[in-house]
């Protein structure tokens, strides 16, 4: 099957030193082009036979995270920065959308801060962003009646009716907590834990979710659509209104160690408001 394309389409991979867009940093880059005539062309260079690029990160690769993809600090000794490799690879994705898995959450932000580290201001304007996760998940369904079916092989028949659901809701949970109580599975931070527990603050963190203004999650929008901070003391708190009151707190998170791309987005506002 030929993908529709009107321009070039990147299907990427990272693997990195952990999951911290702040602060960690790229160990690998894997990339695809997909040209509109169908054609592919691997990422931008090669290493040796392997159709990928191994960065040097220029700090220590964490042995959790060394662990999961099998590279360490010995395997990008000798390899380029992602400095280095960044003019090169802005060309290679130039006019391009980008695709992955999970890529809108995790792989895009990182791309984009180390991009920033670098002095290159990669802008996702105009770019359509393809997350095959989004897509799995749309199309294998993830409500009640699917959910019951799977974990307590029954089926709904009431669905949309409060009571049967909520009776069904019920006996997921415990499906589920029962399930998986003891089973291990990699944390955000790269190291193995048991993320679902009969305990409900663990599973209220696990549940948590709001619409990201900023990539790394420090800024979302609030049902009204305005950008709020989503930590801290002004948590929930729409950005303008705090600047306006506290203007002191855009100077303390320009200089703290917040993701570039945060900072980008908060310049962008306080700009807006100056304009206004």
């Amino acid at each position: 099957m030929k993908l529709n394309l009107t321009r070039p389409l990147v299907i990427f991979d990272l693997e990195t030193t952990g999951t911290d867009v702040a602060k960690d940093r790229i160990v690998e880059i894997a990339a695809i082009k997909i040209m509109p005539d169908g054609t592919t062309v691997c990422r931008p260079e090669k290493r040796g036979k392997e159709h990928r690029v191994l960065v040097n990160p220029e700090i220590p690769i964490p042995v959790g995270a060394s662990a999961i993809h099998h590279i360490y600090d010995e395997d990008v000794a000798q390899a380029p920065t992602f400095r280095d490799l960044a003019p090169r690879l802005f060309k290679f994705l130039f006019d391009c959308d980008l695709g992955g898995f999970n890529s809108n959450k995790f792989d895009i932000p990182l791309l984009a801060e180390e991009f920033l580290r670098a002095g290159i201001d990669f802008s996702l304007e105009g770019r359509r962003l393809i997350d095959v996760q989004t897509i799995y998940h749309t199309m294998e369904p993830r409500n009640l009646r699917a959910a019951f079916k799977f974990y307590c092989d029954k089926q709904l028949d009431d669905a949309h009716e409060a009571l049967p659901d909520a009776m069904a809701t019920y006996e997921v949970l415990l499906s589920m907590i029962g399930r998986y109580e003891d089973a291990e599975r990699e944390m955000p931070d790269g190291t193995m834990g048991k993320p679902v527990q009969n305990d409900m603050d663990t599973l209220h963190r696990l549940g948590e979710r709001r619409k990201k203004a900023d990539l790394a999650g420090h800024l979302a929008y609030s049902e009204d659509g305005k950008v709020t901070f989503n930590f801290g003391k002004y948590k929930a708190q729409p950005v303008e209104e705090v600047l306006t009151r506290d203007p002191g707190y855009f100077s303390w998170m320009m200089n703290a160690e917040f993701p570039l791309y945060t900072k980008k987005v908060l310049r962008e506002i306080r700009e807006q408001m100056k304009s206004a």
